[in-house]
Formats: C-alpha cells, sequence, structure tokens
C-alpha cells in the first residue's frame, strides 16, 4: 500500500504501522508455540484463532495507519473518477475470485484422479492389474452378505499353477511374469456376470461365481482350466503351466469367510495331490484327513523326545559273489498308541510340518554313532530328504557327524533323488562337490522313476546309481521292463558308474540281474531290514 504513488496527500502514522508489525509478530509466535509445543487437546483451533489474529492484527492495524488528506486536482476534475474506480476495483475483485475458483476445480480435480489412483494400486495387484487380496476379502465380505439376505448360494474356487516354479527357474522371472500376466489377461477376459478373479499372490489365484446352477458352475470351472491350460508364447518357444483348481460352495460347505476360504484350499490341495484329477469339490472328509496329519506330526514329535523312534539295516550285497558290502540305514517308528508306522505315512507328514531337519539330523548322527562300532567295517548308506539336502547346515552336519562318531568318511554314502535336485541344480551340484570333498560317496536314489535323465548323470559325480525297485517286479515277465534295466545297467557301465538294484524279492529276478551283470542289489530276498544287533553288526 505505501507503494501507491498519491503524492503529497497521503500521510503514515509509523506509531500504528509499528503496533502492526508487533501484533502479527506476537500473535504469529503464539500459534506457533501453541500448535507446536502445547499439550491441550485442543492446540490445533487455539493455534488457528492465534494465527487469525495475527493476520488481522497485522493488516487492518496497518491499514489504520494510512491517511488521505485531499483528492488530487486531477483526479476531482474527473467526474466519473469514482465509478472508473469501483468498476476496475469490482473487475479487479472478479479477476481474484475466478482464478481462486478455477484453480480450487484445478486442485480438486487432480485430488480426485490422485485418490482415484492410489485407490486401483490399493485394491489392484500391480503386475497383473486384477483385484489383489484385500480387494478379494472385501469383495469376499459383500458376496457373503448378499447372500445370506437373499439366501442364495455360490462357489469360491482356488486356483493354483502346477509349473509356475518350474518356469521360473528354468526360463527365469522375466519368463514368470509373462506367464501371470497372460492367465491374468485371459481370467479377465473369460469373466461374466456375477463372477469374480483375483491374484493372492505368487502362482494363487481366487474366483467367486454366483450361481446355483451346477452346469454353470462347471462351464465356469472349464473356462478357469482352458485359461491355464493353453500354451503361453514367450519369445521363440512355448510353455504350458497347468493348474489345480479346488471349489467350496455357501452355504453347504462353510457359513463363514475363514471357513470356506480354507476348505477351498483343501480341496485344491486334494486336486494337486491326486495325479489323475485336476478339478476337486471339498469333501468332510477332507477335514479328518488334515485332523489326521496334524495328529501324526504332534504325535511324531512326541516319538522323537521320548525315543520311540529307531533304526533298521537292509544289507546290500554284490550279485555275481553274494558278498555284504554295505547296510541302508531305514528309519522305523513303533507308537505305543498307534503300534507301527510305516515311513510312507509319516515321512510325508514331517516334511509338511517343519519336522524332516530334526529327525534327518537324528537319523544321520545315530546311523553313523552305530556303524562306527560295527565290528566289520561296512558301508552306510543314509537317505537324504529333498528339504534336508537344501539346508544350509547340511555340511556342517555332516562334517561334524563324522568327527563327532568317528566314522570314516569312505564309509558313508548319502542317497538322495532326482527330484530333490532338479529345481536348482548349480546350488545342488556346489552341495554336492562340497560333500565329497569330505570323502563321503553320492548315490542317486529311485533312478527310473521321476525325470532320470542322463544329463543329471553327466553333470553329476554320482558313485551309484539305485535302480527303483518298482522295475523289478515285471523283468521276470514284462520285456519292457527287462529292457529298461538292461539299458540303467548299460548306461552305469558306460559312465563308470555302479548300479545297484532295489526290491529283489524272488530268485529269478536275482538271476535276471546277474545274468545282466548288475554289480550290487537289494531286497527282501538278501535280507529284510532288521536292527544292529539282529543282524550281529555290533554286540547286543
Amino acid at each position: 500500500m505505501y507503494a501507491v504513488e498519491f503524492g503529497e496527500h497521503m500521510a503514515w502514522s509509523l506509531p500504528t504501522i509499528a503496533l502492526s508489525l508487533l501484533l502479527g509478530i506476537a500473535f504469529g509466535t503464539l500459534s506457533l508455540q501453541c500448535l507446536l509445543r502445547s499439550t491441550n487437546r485442543h492446540r490445533e483451533f487455539l493455534a488457528t484463532v492465534l494465527f487469525v489474529a495475527a493476520i488481522a492484527g497485522l493488516h487492518f492495524i496497518g491499514v489504520s495507519a494510512m491517511r488521505t488528506h485531499m483528492m488530487s486536482a486531477e483526479l476531482m476534475a474527473t467526474g466519473n473518477a469514482p465509478v472508473v474506480l469501483g468498476v476496475a476495483l469490482a473487475i479487479t475483485t472478479l479477476l481474484l475470485v475466478a482464478t481462486g475458483g478455477n484453480s480450487f476445480s484445478i486442485d480438486d480435480a487432480t485430488r480426485a484422479e490422485s485418490y482415484e489412483r492410489m485407490r486401483q494400486m490399493a485394491l489392484h495387484d500391480a503386475l497383473t492389474s486384477l483385484p489383489n487380496r484385500v480387494s478379494f476379502n472385501d469383495h469376499l465380505d459383500q458376496v457373503i452378505e448378499d447372500a445370506k439376505e437373499k439366501g442364495t448360494q455360490f462357489a469360491l474356487i482356488g486356483i493354483d499353477l502346477n509349473k509356475f516354479k518350474e518356469i521360473n527357474d528354468v526360463r527365469g522371472h522375466a519368463a514368470g511374469d509373462v506367464v501371470l500376466v497372460t492367465i491374468a489377461s485371459r481370467f479377465t477376459e473369460m469373466l461374466g456376470e456375477g463372477e469374480f478373479v483375483a491374484r493372492l499372490g505368487g502362482d494363487e489365484f481366487a474366483a467367486v461365481h454366483l450361481t446355483s446352477d451346477p452346469d454353470e458352475l462347471k462351464a465356469f470351472v472349464a473356462r478357469i482350466e482352458e485359461a491355464i491350460n493353453l500354451p503361453i508364447p514367450i519369445e521363440d518357444y512355448e510353455v504350458t503351466t497347468g493348474g489345480s483348481v479346488g471349489l467350496a460352495l455357501f452355504p453347504k460347505d462353510a457359513t463363514d469367510k475363514e471357513t470356506l476360504v480354507t476348505r477351498a484350499d483343501l480341496a485344491m490341495y486334494r486336486a494337486k495331490a491326486d495325479p489323475l484329477r485336476t478339478v476337486a469339490y471339498y469333501e468332510p472328509a477332507m477335514d479328518e484327513t488334515v485332523r489326521e496329519a496334524r495328529a501324526l506330526a504332534a504325535d511324531l514329535k512326541t516319538a522323537m523326545e521320548k525315543g520311540e523312534l529307531s533304526l533298521h539295516y537292509q544289507v546290500q550285497t554284490a550279485i555275481a559273489t553274494g558278498e555284504v558290502f554295505g547296510y541302508e540305514a531305514l528309519l522305523r517308528w513303533t507308537s505305543p498308541e498307534r503300534g507301527d508306522v510305516p515311513p510312507a505315512r509319516f515321512i510325508p507328514v514331517a516334511e509338511e510340518n517343519g519336522l524332516i531337519i530334526p529327525l534327518g539330523e537324528w537319523v544321520l548322527q545315530t546311523a553313523c554313532a552305530q556303524a562306527a562300532k560295527w565290528e566289520v567295517p561296512f558301508k552306510l548308506a543314509v537317505n537324504l530328504s529333498p528339504v534336508q539336502f537344501f539346508h544350509p547346515d547340511l555340511y556342517r552336519l555332516v562334517k561334524e557327524t563324522l568327527e563327532k562318531t568317528g566314522l570314516a568318511p569312505a564309509r558313508l554314502e548319502l542317497e538322495l533323488t532326482e527330484t530333490s535336485i532338479i529345481d536348482d541344480k548349480q546350488r545342488a551340484l556346489e552341495i554336492v562337490r562340497r560333500i565329497k570333498e569330505l570323502g563321503v560317496s553320492i548315490a542317486l536314489d529311485d533312478f527310473g522313476t521321476g525325470y532320470s535323465s542322463i544329463d543329471t548323470l553327466r553333470s553329476f559325480p554320482f558313485d551309484r546309481i539305485k535302480l527303483d525297485g518298482s522295475f523289478m517286479q515285471g523283468i521276470e515277465t514284462n520285456s519292457d521292463a527287462a529292457a529298461i534295466v538292461r539299458s540303467v545297467l548299460a548306461l552305469g557301465r558306460t559312465m563308470n558308474i555302479a548300479v545297484l538294484a532295489e526290491g529283489i524279492e524272488t530268485p529269478r529276478q536275482l538271476e535276471v540281474l546277474r545274468g545282466e551283470g548288475c554289480v550290487a542289489g537289494q531286497g527282501f530276498l538278501i535280507g529284510r531290514p532288521a536292527c544292529a544287533e539282529t543282524l550281529g553288526l555290533q554286540p547286543a
């Protein structure tokens, strides 16, 4: 205001100006102090009042310091000067208001756009643009509420891709992303009214289908299967993931969200575990299976603590001479309540519940300690589970066990299956080489099942191939089984790897193997598993 030129007709009161400045500083300082340091729960309101007082004191007291003595002669000579000034002031005011309103509109639109973008990011998966887990939970809550009000039913479908990890490991994460984006796009295109699909994370999806018509539900599931089973082009090759689908119905299978999701997952895992089907509906027996598995896991943990586990040994001999050269350690569990529990039943439970690591450590340490006391230094074979094989402490465990028990490294042979190493061959090769540096032998177990690739035999320094016992069952009468056995034996000779045949149960099987030049064997015909004392390996 001081910059306005009114010549000698304008005068200012300096004390009033000083007062306005002091009021602005004083109230402004009090406002900031109140906002930043006060503990009063109304401090924001008080700070606002004080800051308004600072602005008002500075402005209105400052304006009152201006005094106009008289209008200039030129201005007074112009009769319409007040009108011109009034119009100019009105136009300026309107311009300011319009500018402010336009700025507010732009700011409001930007704010709304930012909010919508943030909402989209919060409720949708960044990679596939499908609804995410948060959105899925909100949608499922709403669907359940509507179904309860209207008395309708719907299906919750769990979807898991079967070969996604393999594609990620072999082709890389970029290929895995292409797979997820492609399948998500197929899901989006196939959706109809009352249908919803979300990505929950990784290669796991979930879908909701609003209908009570079984045929419509089957058609929806068929579209899901088509979306996950069609080939996916990636650069110059194609991949196919396949998948497992599990369904739970509301309210037939569950009336609350948590139970419904759990039962859809149970059905999905049942489909994944069954090689003959890819779609499974929830059945009450699945809950019983889960409960039994949990009870078995709890009993197994107790058995480890109470010493209910023991080791039996099965003899391994040279087929040509019958000479015994080693024994394979086999885990046994005799429960006071359950009786003899077969390994095929409790080992998978141990792997699923994280007990396989301490269980595997106990087997290795106990077997080595017992073998170190044998009167004859036979070879000792110990199986490694896939989980145990990739455990970071495996090398240390083997090294410390050998040192503690005094067992010669050359007497220990660790057995692993090809499924244990196929997921990460490079890391598996490093582990195998480190263990072999200790002087320990490595055997490839269950050869002939699973992958059984020649590349694995060529890449890994195996000391022995163990031919799976399933081939022995048809070797006497089935020409195909005999040809496979003959091929494996020839392969072993070519690659200079000894072959041991498992599952020998009849004299004819032993005769055929001897005629084909098999080096070693084990089975019920040669000797059944028994404890070390029974076998005479050490004093009772």
